[in-house]
């Protein structure tokens, strides 16, 4: 004869109401005659919030897809004050970002900033915009064509998306775009060489905080860096030796410079422990490697500080503006830890420090356009991916089939 549970037990569950509760009933002690005894009411009427959010049915059919998501930083929707606003508002609200107490911060940030930067941004934007629009969404969207076009020619089956960690499209609506279309093992593929909390590991906190909300969580895998990987070093070789056989190369026995300026933080993040510093600094060394350039030739410089407080040094404009006054004939500007032009690199290096060396003396300025779809870059891009989709479902079985055979 089976064993009874002893009374106020239940099998695989502590005593009391948990299974009650679990069931959706709310177990509450009250006193009766001096004794405490359970009641059992059931949950209110009125609906309570929902902790995850509404999804499909699952569909095993779809299931064993992989997605690769790229991300990047993100832009406005139009070169407008308003968007411009919208888009600064939420860069600049991300505790990442800007590290100081938030309540402080958005009164600086709201009365201070968005009204007057809102406007000189968007002349900015304006004058570097492109037909097909931003010019880092414009390199984002062909970078995701060209890599899917590879991928799928070497027998990949992986859904190739993009989103933005600010603005459109974002992260969290990609991650269920992709599950949508049945990925059920996502790769996140940051655009950023060089890890920084203030860009890596705020995309890795978007992505995580739209997997708390979901029911059904796809495998993630993430990219956390490739500043030295070999494909990544000579993609930025060949895209540098491509502009000077076009456009000649510099003369630097006679004291021309080449200058490789990476985005930059604040000093305090290096003294916090974030290694962007030092893998700057590690892509820099490899890539004067490549290019058999000294450190007297090639300098590496950080360029778009924010606010008053210090920053990675040297900065990039005033470095520029050095050189023109020491009589540096011609300045190359390569941006290494961008992967697509954008505002940063087309209008600050292309016409605010070529302004300031200019100005200072300097005669020939050129910026050398960032790896965009450079078919070397593209090849390196798909290889990072193909290394970390490995042991994931990424092939058609007829495809297996053919390469082990």
């Amino acid at each position: 004869m089976p064993r009874r549970l002893p009374r106020h037990q239940s099998a695989g569950w502590p005593t009391g109401a948990v299974s009650a509760a679990v069931a959706g009933w709310s177990g509450e002690p009250r006193r009766y005659n001096g004794r405490f005894r359970l009641s059992l009411r059931a949950p209110r009427a009125d609906p309570l919030p929902m902790r995850f959010d509404l999804e499909r049915p699952s569909q095993p059919a779809a299931a064993h897809r992989v997605g690769v998501l790229l991300i990047n930083l993100g832009t406005p929707d139009a070169p407008t004050p308003r968007a411009v606003r919208r888009y600064l508002a939420q860069f600049l609200s991300d505790p990442r970002v800007v590290e100081i107490p938030a309540v402080l911060w958005q009164i600086i940030l709201r009365l201070l900033i968005l009204p007057f930067r809102g406007v000189s941004s968007a002349k900015k934007y304006a004058a570097v915009w492109m037909p097909e629009g931003s010019p880092l969404r414009v390199h984002t969207e062909k970078q995701v064509d060209a890599l899917r076009q590879l991928l799928q020619a070497n027998g990949y089956t992986t859904i190739v998306e993009y989103a933005m960690r600010y603005g459109t499209p974002g992260i969290p609506a990609m991650l269920n775009q992709l599950k949508l279309a049945g990925a059920e093992r996502v790769l996140l593929m940051p655009m950023y060489p060089q890890y920084s909390s203030s860009t890596t590991a705020t995309a890795f906190d978007d992505a995580f905080a739209a997997l708390r909300r979901m029911r059904n969580q796809p495998e993630i895998r993430t990219v956390r860096q490739y500043a030295d990987h070999p494909a990544y070093i000579a993609a930025l070789a060949a895209q540098v030796q491509h502009y000077w056989h076009a456009h000649g190369r510099p003369d630097f026995a006679a004291g021309d410079k080449l200058i490789l300026s990476f985005h930059g933080v604040p000093k305090r993040t290096l003294d916090l422990g974030d290694p962007y510093h030092e893998q700057c600094q590690q892509t820099g060394a490899l890539l004067m490697q490549a290019l058999e350039l000294s450190s007297v030739e090639c300098r590496v410089t950080f360029q778009s500080r924010f606010g008053k407080a210090e920053w990675l040094q040297p900065y990039t404009a005033p470095t520029l503006k050095e050189l023109g006054a020491a009589g540096v004939r011609r300045a190359d500007v390569f941006c290494p830890g961008f992967t697509a032009d954008c505002l940063e690199t087309i209008e600050e290096i292309g016409i605010e420090v070529r302004d300031e060396f200019v100005h200072a003396g300097g005669k020939e300025f050129h910026r050398i356009p960032c790896v965009n779809t450079a078919p070397a870059w593209i090849a390196a891009l798909g290889e990072i991916v193909a290394i970390n989709l490995q042991g994931w479902p990424v092939q058609a079985p007829h495809t297996h089939g053919a390469a082990a055979a």
